[in-house]
């Protein structure tokens, strides 16, 4: 079963977002810069992969002040992962395992790398389409952020499927990040969305998962 939407709860007024901290070199790399935590001002680098789309420093910084209490310790998976930008902020600030999911090689690739460098022992990376990753018997998270491509209609496939297979602990929260002109598809009906906000082109909300 699902929720119907509405516009509602804690939006808040619009923001202009800064610019992303993806700064294309000639070798078609960029960088990602960890906000707080461990690795404070840490600055990862990236691939210039198309459709890549890091998370902006100001859209993280919100939906990092809004987990505030939520990450210490919190088993996370990062889907459609990209950058790992979020991943790797939530390892920083002692969450106490990240899944990233990413289906381009490299950017996984590059994940992966970001990993051995930072010596983190506690993340896992699938290189493989999230779709049919979840689409599998889950074990369960207690934060999910999805950041989807955007315009490809993923969205209601992937919140279906972390609740009716497993992903999902009874109280986690998931962190949804789309395109601004987008409907949202119906969510699951014990999903609340509790934070909403938007910035430029991207919205982004934060819902809890509530028992059946």
């Amino acid at each position: 079963m699902v929720r119907r939407n509405s516009k509602n709860l804690a939006a808040s007024n619009n923001t202009c977002p800064k610019k992303n901290k993806l700064s294309p070199h000639k070798n078609g790399t960029g960088f990602v810069r960890i906000i707080s935590g461990k690795w404070r001002g840490r600055k990862l680098p990236i691939k210039n992969v198309e459709g890549l789309r890091p998370t902006t420093d100001s859209i993280k910084e919100t939906v990092f002040n809004w987990l505030s209490g939520e990450i210490y310790q919190a088993k996370c998976l990062d889907v459609f992962a990209g950058s790992g930008s979020l991943g790797f902020e939530a390892l920083s600030r002692q969450a106490e395992q990240v899944t990233f999911v990413e289906l381009d090689k490299s950017a996984a690739k590059q994940i992966q790398l970001n990993i051995t460098e930072l010596e983190i022992e506690n993340a896992t990376l699938h290189n493989t389409d999230a779709l049919t990753y979840l689409s599998h018997r889950g074990v369960p998270f207690d934060l999910v952020f999805i950041d989807p491509p955007f315009r490809k209609d993923l969205l209601s496939h992937v919140m279906l499927d972390l609740e009716n297979n497993g992903w999902l602990a009874e109280n986690a929260l998931i962190y949804i990040e789309a395109e601004r002109e987008l409907t949202l598809p119906d969510t699951p009906l014990n999903w609340e969305m509790i934070k909403e906000k938007h910035a430029g082109q991207v919205s982004y909300r934060l819902y809890q998962r509530e028992l059946k």
